[in-house]
């Protein structure tokens, strides 16, 4: 059995180790080895940790394993599951928390790249929080704030109560245009039922692409997208009736006076995302040339892309996901009956030359 790995990022002050603190201590049965890439100012408290000496892994009261990493991931991944195989320590999964500056991208890949590491854990999703008082400033800021939420497989957004519901929309609109394919959840200190935070299978090959379908839809009246360069008020409010088309109008080419005034920061993220989609079928020889070029050229900026396809020759979906230089592809399930067959992929990454990726894949169809 592979032991299922959660990487937990988020901006610094997030609330990544009262969520930590929670799962740890909620009675739900589960042992979980928790690997924190370093014990910064807020450690999870000694009272739910039994320190046994200066051992590097420490077991806590509730039979949860605790260590720090002193020398790479790889090695204390392949330590945990020896002593788990030996019966010297017992957990069910394992939780890596990043420090707030981290990028994701590597942690990630190490599960992929590294032969034994594949063969003892599966990966199972990355969980970003972001802190809702200090979003906006940490996005402008902080390119690795941005990176982290282009990773995510879910994102958790905490302190909302701190902030009003019309800035909390403009968030959430914004994190959508930057990973469309993550769903978002407010948590109110780090309270959030398990099955909300493992078993995501966020990097599983499976069939289901997530993407809201209002994205998508959006995608196809514009090419354009919207709030791309403008954090228009507009976007706060005209959400809750018909957001998607109200911000098309006025962000297009937004030179709106609202600019001027301070607190609407105009932010034109580096991370984005965008979709393509064709009811074509796939060359396979053709695309697999263009994806293993742009991934040669782009791979670094590239965080993560997921698709569905339909290649010519196989009657099954193709899936393919990949992080970074990273590209997986897998057959799934055959197309239904009354299914239309068709393509959509989203990427994410910084960014990206949007038109190569859309030309490229367009001649990639048969």
């Amino acid at each position: 059995m592979l032991i299922p790995a959660t990487i937990l990022t988020g901006f610094l002050g997030s609330g990544k180790t009262t969520l930590l603190k929670r799962v740890l201590s909620e009675a739900h049965g589960q042992k979980i080895a928790v690997i924190e890439n370093e014990f910064g100012e807020e450690n999870i408290d000694n009272d739910i940790l039994v320190l046994e000496s200066e051992e590097q892994i420490i077991q806590m009261s509730n039979g949860c394993v605790c260590c720090t990493i002193r020398e790479d991931l790889r090695t204390t991944l392949t330590d945990l599951a020896e002593k788990k195989r030996k019966g010297e320590l017992n957990f069910d999964r394992v939780v890596i928390e990043t420090t707030g500056l981290a990028d994701p991208g590597p942690v990630a890949q190490t599960f992929f790249m590294d032969d034994q590491i594949a063969e003892s854990y599966l990966l199972d999703s990355i969980l970003t929080l972001v802190d809702a008082k200090h979003a906006a400033q940490q996005l402008n800021d902080r390119q690795e704030a941005r990176r982290q939420v282009g990773f995510a497989d879910q994102i958790f957004i905490s302190k909302t109560d701190l902030v009003t519901p019309s800035s909390l929309d403009a968030l959430q609109h914004r994190l959508k245009h930057m990973n469309p394919r993550a769903p978002q959840k407010a948590v109110h200190f780090g309270e959030v039922s398990i099955d909300e935070v493992f078993d995501l299978k966020g990097f599983n090959l499976n069939a289901k692409l997530d993407i809201d379908p209002d994205f998508l839809k959006d995608d196809e009246h514009s090419h354009h997208e919207h709030g791309e360069h403008c954090d228009h008020p507009s976007h706060e409010h005209a959400h809750a009736e018909h957001a998607e088309h109200a911000d098309h109008e006025h962000t297009e080419h937004c030179d709106h006076p609202s600019h001027q005034h301070g607190h609407h920061h105009h932010h034109d993220d580096d991370v984005k995302s965008f979709v393509f989609k064709s009811n074509r079928a796939f060359d396979p020889a053709k695309l697999e040339d263009f994806l293993g070029a742009i991934v040669n050229i782009y791979g670094p900026k590239m965080l993560r892309y997921k698709g569905v396809l339909n290649m010519k020759g196989t009657d099954r979906k193709v899936i393919f996901q990949g992080v970074h230089q990273l590209m997986g592809s897998d057959l799934g399930p055959p197309w239904g009956k009354d299914e239309v067959k068709n393509n959509k992929m989203v990427f994410i990454g910084i960014d990206l030359p949007r038109d190569i990726f859309l030309q490229g894949l367009e001649q990639c169809l048969v």
